[in-house]
């Protein structure tokens, strides 16, 4: 027999119907990454996609893995054959969304997730109006300056205009789907809240339609 709290627990889904474009954005620093490789670890159902940028590797970072790290003469050969969903010009980088990549994950009926930063996510938005948009806000204005710094990844110049675009950007989060928030040290948490968003979406009628 099964309990009235087994009933509501959302069904396990391995290959979807409909699957969803899900895109997680919100400022530099605040944890994007970290919540979507926790969200992939423990859901198969979803897939991140791999952006391309000409931006330098980090240290820890490895190429296919976080990124694509291209020169900028590749990813001018990659937009110039149609090969990217969109692409902006985010601090200084170039960065792009291939789009076979997209088409494969959404094909094989798995959610696609894509983590980028809020121009890019107006651009799916407007490519793909379907798309789920998802922003993530940090707990306080303070802990994502706090975040910002301990990375250590880009010089005082860098670090202003990051955190002045930040600001900008959570004044825009109202254009998004849902906004959450990712507590400090709570990646597990915040991945829960978008697994919960994804099943509320595809559960949605009439459903998302999604066309890349």
């Amino acid at each position: 027999m099964t309990g009235a709290g087994e009933q509501d627990k959302p069904t396990k889904r391995l290959a979807f119907p409909n699957p969803l474009l899900v895109v997680v954005s919100g400022p530099s620093g605040v944890g994007k990454s970290t919540i979507v490789a926790e969200l992939a670890r423990h859901r198969p159902q979803v897939v991140p996609i791999v952006t391309a940028t000409t931006r330098p590797r980090r240290n820890g970072e490895i190429d296919k893995v976080h990124y694509h790290f291209l020169t900028d003469a590749q990813f001018a050969e990659l937009l110039r054959g149609g090969g990217l969903l969109e692409h902006a010009t985010v601090h200084g980088y170039l960065y792009g969304t291939p789009i076979e990549q997209v088409r494969g994950i959404l094909a094989a009926g798995r959610d696609a997730v894509l983590t980028i930063d809020p121009q890019g996510a107006r651009s799916v938005r407007g490519m793909v109006p379907d798309a789920l948009l998802i922003f993530v806000m940090p707990p306080t204005i303070e802990d994502l300056a706090a975040r910002l710094a301990r990375r250590g990844s880009e010089d005082s110049e860098s670090l202003a205009v990051r955190w002045r675009d930040a600001q900008a950007e959570m004044a825009a989060s109202g254009d998004y789907d849902h906004v959450i928030v990712n507590e400090t040290g709570r990646p597990e948490a915040a991945a829960d809240r978008i697994w919960e968003l994804i099943q509320l979406e595809a559960r949605r009628d009439p459903p998302r339609r999604v066309q890349v």
